[in-house]
Protein backbone atom coordinates (compact mmCIF):
# COMPACT_ATOMS: atom_id res chain seq x y z
CA UNK A 1 0.00 0.00 0.00
CA UNK A 2 2.79 2.77 0.96
CA UNK A 3 4.39 2.38 -2.68
CA UNK A 4 1.35 2.57 -4.40
CA UNK A 5 0.58 5.68 -1.91
CA UNK A 6 4.08 7.51 -2.49
CA UNK A 7 3.00 6.68 -6.51
CA UNK A 8 -0.34 8.13 -6.38
CA UNK A 9 1.06 11.45 -4.32
CA UNK A 10 3.18 13.43 -6.61
CA UNK A 11 0.77 12.28 -9.68
CA UNK A 12 -1.96 14.06 -7.57
CA UNK A 13 -0.14 17.14 -7.12
CA UNK A 14 0.73 17.46 -10.23
CA UNK A 15 -2.51 17.59 -11.54
CA UNK A 16 -3.73 19.65 -8.99
CA UNK A 17 -0.94 22.22 -9.73
CA UNK A 18 -1.66 22.60 -13.34
CA UNK A 19 -5.03 23.39 -12.66
CA UNK A 20 -4.39 25.77 -10.01
CA UNK A 21 -1.42 27.42 -12.86
CA UNK A 22 -4.01 27.84 -15.41
CA UNK A 23 -5.63 30.14 -13.46
CA UNK A 24 -4.71 34.21 -13.19
CA UNK A 25 -2.05 34.67 -10.57
CA UNK A 26 -2.53 36.56 -7.42
CA UNK A 27 -3.32 35.76 -3.52
CA UNK A 28 -6.58 33.54 -4.74
CA UNK A 29 -4.27 31.04 -6.67
CA UNK A 30 -1.49 31.05 -4.43
CA UNK A 31 -3.60 30.12 -1.75
CA UNK A 32 -5.35 27.16 -3.39
CA UNK A 33 -1.86 25.96 -4.10
CA UNK A 34 -0.91 26.19 -0.50
CA UNK A 35 -4.34 24.50 0.69
CA UNK A 36 -3.91 21.74 -1.59
CA UNK A 37 0.14 20.80 -0.58
CA UNK A 38 0.82 18.33 1.38
CA UNK A 39 -1.67 15.55 2.83
CA UNK A 40 -1.85 12.07 3.18
CA UNK A 41 -3.62 11.70 -0.34
CA UNK A 42 -5.92 9.00 1.17
CA UNK A 43 -8.89 9.87 -0.56
CA UNK A 44 -7.01 10.28 -3.77
CA UNK A 45 -5.24 7.17 -3.14
CA UNK A 46 -9.01 5.29 -2.42
CA UNK A 47 -10.49 6.74 -5.82
CA UNK A 48 -7.37 5.23 -8.02
CA UNK A 49 -7.70 2.17 -5.98
CA UNK A 50 -11.39 1.49 -6.76
CA UNK A 51 -10.53 2.45 -10.06
CA UNK A 52 -8.16 0.17 -10.59
CA UNK A 53 -10.21 -2.88 -8.84
CA UNK A 54 -12.76 -1.93 -11.49
CA UNK A 55 -10.50 -1.89 -14.93
CA UNK A 56 -9.53 1.56 -15.07
CA UNK A 57 -6.02 2.75 -15.68
CA UNK A 58 -4.72 5.99 -13.37
CA UNK A 59 -5.29 8.57 -17.11
CA UNK A 60 -8.97 7.99 -16.06
CA UNK A 61 -8.97 7.98 -12.38
CA UNK A 62 -6.48 11.20 -11.79
CA UNK A 63 -8.94 14.05 -12.15
CA UNK A 64 -11.53 12.42 -10.19
CA UNK A 65 -8.68 11.58 -7.55
CA UNK A 66 -7.34 15.47 -7.95
CA UNK A 67 -11.25 16.50 -7.38
CA UNK A 68 -11.57 15.02 -4.49
CA UNK A 69 -8.73 16.56 -3.04
CA UNK A 70 -9.27 19.73 -3.85
CA UNK A 71 -12.80 19.68 -2.09
CA UNK A 72 -11.21 18.20 0.93
CA UNK A 73 -8.67 21.01 0.88
CA UNK A 74 -11.75 23.71 0.56
CA UNK A 75 -13.21 21.53 3.19
CA UNK A 76 -10.26 22.42 5.86
CA UNK A 77 -9.53 26.10 4.67
CA UNK A 78 -13.19 26.38 5.66
CA UNK A 79 -13.34 25.01 8.91
CA UNK A 80 -10.23 26.20 10.34
CA UNK A 81 -12.00 29.38 9.81
CA UNK A 82 -12.09 31.89 13.14
CA UNK A 83 -16.32 30.97 12.51
CA UNK A 84 -15.51 27.34 12.68
CA UNK A 85 -13.24 25.46 14.08
CA UNK A 86 -10.57 28.67 14.44
CA UNK A 87 -7.60 26.29 14.07
CA UNK A 88 -4.26 28.28 13.14
CA UNK A 89 -2.19 25.48 12.35
CA UNK A 90 -2.55 22.89 9.32
CA UNK A 91 -0.49 20.10 8.11
CA UNK A 92 2.33 21.55 10.14
CA UNK A 93 1.77 25.17 8.66
CA UNK A 94 0.05 28.41 9.21
CA UNK A 95 -3.82 28.14 8.22
CA UNK A 96 -4.52 30.16 4.82
CA UNK A 97 -6.42 32.46 6.81
CA UNK A 98 -3.43 33.00 8.68
CA UNK A 99 -1.29 32.77 5.88
CA UNK A 100 -3.40 35.62 4.33
CA UNK A 101 -6.77 36.90 5.34
CA UNK A 102 -9.97 35.37 6.30
CA UNK A 103 -11.80 36.94 3.04
CA UNK A 104 -9.18 35.35 0.82
CA UNK A 105 -9.55 32.01 2.96
CA UNK A 106 -13.00 31.60 2.06
CA UNK A 107 -12.57 33.02 -1.91
CA UNK A 108 -10.17 30.31 -1.90
CA UNK A 109 -12.27 27.39 -0.58
CA UNK A 110 -14.79 28.56 -2.67
CA UNK A 111 -12.32 28.27 -5.56
CA UNK A 112 -11.45 24.99 -4.33
CA UNK A 113 -15.07 23.61 -3.98
CA UNK A 114 -15.55 24.69 -7.41
CA UNK A 115 -12.49 23.23 -9.48
CA UNK A 116 -13.27 20.19 -8.18
CA UNK A 117 -16.06 19.95 -10.88
CA UNK A 118 -14.39 20.90 -13.04
CA UNK A 119 -12.16 18.54 -12.74
CA UNK A 120 -14.54 15.84 -13.03
CA UNK A 121 -15.49 17.08 -16.29
CA UNK A 122 -12.62 16.47 -17.55
CA UNK A 123 -12.84 14.44 -21.21
CA UNK A 124 -9.99 11.66 -19.52
CA UNK A 125 -12.73 10.26 -16.70
CA UNK A 126 -15.11 8.75 -19.08
CA UNK A 127 -17.99 9.47 -20.68
CA UNK A 128 -20.75 11.68 -20.15
CA UNK A 129 -22.52 9.26 -18.29
CA UNK A 130 -19.98 8.22 -16.29
CA UNK A 131 -19.20 12.27 -15.28
CA UNK A 132 -22.51 12.94 -14.34
CA UNK A 133 -22.40 10.27 -11.85
CA UNK A 134 -19.96 10.99 -10.52
CA UNK A 135 -20.76 14.90 -10.09
CA UNK A 136 -24.24 14.09 -8.14
CA UNK A 137 -22.15 11.88 -6.43
CA UNK A 138 -19.92 14.22 -5.33
CA UNK A 139 -22.61 16.82 -4.89
CA UNK A 140 -24.33 14.73 -2.50
CA UNK A 141 -21.54 13.65 -0.58
CA UNK A 142 -20.15 17.56 0.06
CA UNK A 143 -23.21 19.68 0.28
CA UNK A 144 -26.29 19.82 2.84
CA UNK A 145 -27.04 16.12 2.75
CA UNK A 146 -23.34 15.20 3.58
CA UNK A 147 -20.09 17.12 4.89
CA UNK A 148 -21.45 20.48 4.99
CA UNK A 149 -24.36 18.99 7.06
CA UNK A 150 -21.99 17.00 9.24
CA UNK A 151 -19.98 20.32 9.60
CA UNK A 152 -23.40 22.05 10.26
CA UNK A 153 -24.14 19.45 13.45
CA UNK A 154 -21.00 19.63 14.75
CA UNK A 155 -21.20 23.53 15.04
CA UNK A 156 -24.73 23.32 16.59
CA UNK A 157 -23.69 20.78 19.27
CA UNK A 158 -20.90 23.17 20.10
CA UNK A 159 -22.72 25.97 20.77
CA UNK A 160 -25.75 24.26 22.52
CA UNK A 161 -23.69 23.22 25.14
CA UNK A 162 -25.68 19.47 25.07
CA UNK A 163 -23.04 16.48 24.93
CA UNK A 164 -23.89 14.02 22.28
CA UNK A 165 -24.46 10.72 22.55
CA UNK A 166 -22.90 7.88 20.23
CA UNK A 167 -25.75 7.49 17.81
CA UNK A 168 -25.49 11.05 17.16
CA UNK A 169 -21.70 11.59 16.92
CA UNK A 170 -21.63 8.60 14.53
CA UNK A 171 -24.59 10.58 12.18
CA UNK A 172 -22.39 13.59 12.47
CA UNK A 173 -19.01 12.41 11.76
CA UNK A 174 -20.91 10.56 8.54
CA UNK A 175 -21.68 13.42 7.40
CA UNK A 176 -18.27 15.58 7.80
CA UNK A 177 -15.84 12.76 7.36
CA UNK A 178 -17.31 9.58 6.36
CA UNK A 179 -19.30 11.19 3.22
CA UNK A 180 -16.62 12.32 1.03
CA UNK A 181 -14.03 9.02 1.95
CA UNK A 182 -17.73 7.21 0.52
CA UNK A 183 -17.73 9.39 -2.59
CA UNK A 184 -13.64 8.19 -3.21
CA UNK A 185 -14.26 4.72 -2.76
CA UNK A 186 -17.04 4.22 -4.84
CA UNK A 187 -15.68 6.18 -7.23
CA UNK A 188 -14.04 3.25 -9.29
CA UNK A 189 -17.67 1.59 -9.86
CA UNK A 190 -19.54 4.84 -10.66
CA UNK A 191 -17.30 5.37 -13.48
CA UNK A 192 -17.32 1.79 -14.92
CA UNK A 193 -20.95 2.11 -14.10
CA UNK A 194 -20.97 -1.07 -11.96
CA UNK A 195 -22.63 -2.05 -8.32
CA UNK A 196 -21.10 0.28 -5.53
CA UNK A 197 -22.35 -1.35 -2.93
CA UNK A 198 -19.36 -3.68 -1.53
CA UNK A 199 -16.72 -0.46 -1.79
CA UNK A 200 -19.56 1.51 -0.17
CA UNK A 201 -19.76 -0.88 2.99
CA UNK A 202 -16.53 -0.87 3.27
CA UNK A 203 -15.94 3.14 3.36
CA UNK A 204 -18.57 3.40 6.11
CA UNK A 205 -16.58 1.30 8.36
CA UNK A 206 -13.05 2.61 7.39
CA UNK A 207 -14.34 6.40 7.30
CA UNK A 208 -15.68 5.43 10.92
CA UNK A 209 -12.57 3.93 11.94
CA UNK A 210 -10.80 6.79 10.54
CA UNK A 211 -12.43 9.64 12.70
CA UNK A 212 -12.25 7.81 15.97
CA UNK A 213 -8.53 7.31 15.28
CA UNK A 214 -8.75 10.95 14.91
CA UNK A 215 -10.21 11.30 17.94
CA UNK A 216 -7.73 8.76 19.67
CA UNK A 217 -4.85 10.86 18.36
CA UNK A 218 -6.34 14.42 19.64
CA UNK A 219 -5.86 12.63 23.19
CA UNK A 220 -2.34 11.02 22.62
CA UNK A 221 -0.61 12.59 19.26
CA UNK A 222 1.69 15.03 19.28
CA UNK A 223 1.94 18.18 17.27
CA UNK A 224 5.01 17.61 15.34
CA UNK A 225 3.37 14.46 13.68
CA UNK A 226 -0.16 15.06 13.52
CA UNK A 227 0.43 18.48 11.84
CA UNK A 228 -2.28 20.40 13.78
CA UNK A 229 -2.57 21.24 17.32
CA UNK A 230 -4.00 18.07 19.67
CA UNK A 231 -6.19 18.08 22.84
CA UNK A 232 -8.54 20.96 21.56
CA UNK A 233 -11.64 18.45 22.00
CA UNK A 234 -10.97 18.00 25.49
CA UNK A 235 -10.20 21.62 26.05
CA UNK A 236 -13.77 22.26 24.72
CA UNK A 237 -15.15 19.60 26.23
CA UNK A 238 -16.58 18.34 23.51
CA UNK A 239 -18.07 14.68 22.76
CA UNK A 240 -15.98 12.07 21.23
CA UNK A 241 -15.62 8.96 20.26
CA UNK A 242 -12.41 8.45 22.88
CA UNK A 243 -15.07 10.89 25.98
CA UNK A 244 -17.87 8.39 25.41
CA UNK A 245 -16.09 5.14 24.89
CA UNK A 246 -12.75 5.50 26.60
CA UNK A 247 -9.29 4.95 24.83
CA UNK A 248 -9.14 1.29 25.24
CA UNK A 249 -12.88 1.18 24.10
CA UNK A 250 -12.55 3.71 21.39
CA UNK A 251 -9.14 1.31 19.96
CA UNK A 252 -12.02 -1.95 20.39
CA UNK A 253 -14.43 -0.15 17.94
CA UNK A 254 -11.61 1.13 15.55
CA UNK A 255 -9.86 -2.31 15.32
CA UNK A 256 -13.79 -4.06 14.98
CA UNK A 257 -14.45 -1.31 12.01
CA UNK A 258 -10.93 -1.96 9.89
CA UNK A 259 -12.14 -5.69 10.21
CA UNK A 260 -15.57 -5.26 9.06
CA UNK A 261 -14.00 -2.71 6.00
CA UNK A 262 -11.68 -5.67 5.58
CA UNK A 263 -14.39 -7.98 5.08
CA UNK A 264 -16.51 -5.87 2.88
CA UNK A 265 -14.11 -6.31 0.01
CA UNK A 266 -14.31 -10.19 0.22
CA UNK A 267 -15.40 -10.45 -3.58
CA UNK A 268 -12.30 -8.44 -4.74
CA UNK A 269 -10.44 -10.88 -4.16
CA UNK A 270 -6.36 -10.33 -3.59
CA UNK A 271 -6.64 -7.22 -5.98
CA UNK A 272 -7.75 -5.56 -2.89
CA UNK A 273 -5.02 -5.91 -1.16
CA UNK A 274 -4.36 -2.02 -1.29
CA UNK A 275 -7.56 -1.22 0.11
CA UNK A 276 -7.28 -3.97 2.88
CA UNK A 277 -3.65 -2.48 4.12
CA UNK A 278 -5.47 0.86 4.15
CA UNK A 279 -7.86 0.07 6.44
CA UNK A 280 -5.46 -1.33 8.97
CA UNK A 281 -3.22 1.70 8.52
CA UNK A 282 -5.87 4.15 9.16
CA UNK A 283 -6.23 3.04 12.63
CA UNK A 284 -2.32 2.53 13.32
CA UNK A 285 -0.80 5.80 11.99
CA UNK A 286 -0.01 8.60 14.40
CA UNK A 287 -1.27 11.97 12.12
Amino acid sequence: MQARLAEIRPLVEAELNAAIDALPAGDLSDAMRYAVQGGKRLRAFLVMESARLHGLDDDASLPVAAAVEALHAYSLVHDDLPAMDDDDLRRGQPTVHVKWTEATAILAGDALQTLAFQLLADPRVGDDAARMRLVGSLAQASGAAGMVWGQALDIAAETSGVPLDLDAIIRLQGGKTGALIRFAATAGPLMAGADPAALDDYAQAVGLAFQIADDILDVEGCEAATGKRVGKDADANKATFVSLLGLEGARSEARRLADAGQDALAGYGDAAGNLRDLARFVIERDS
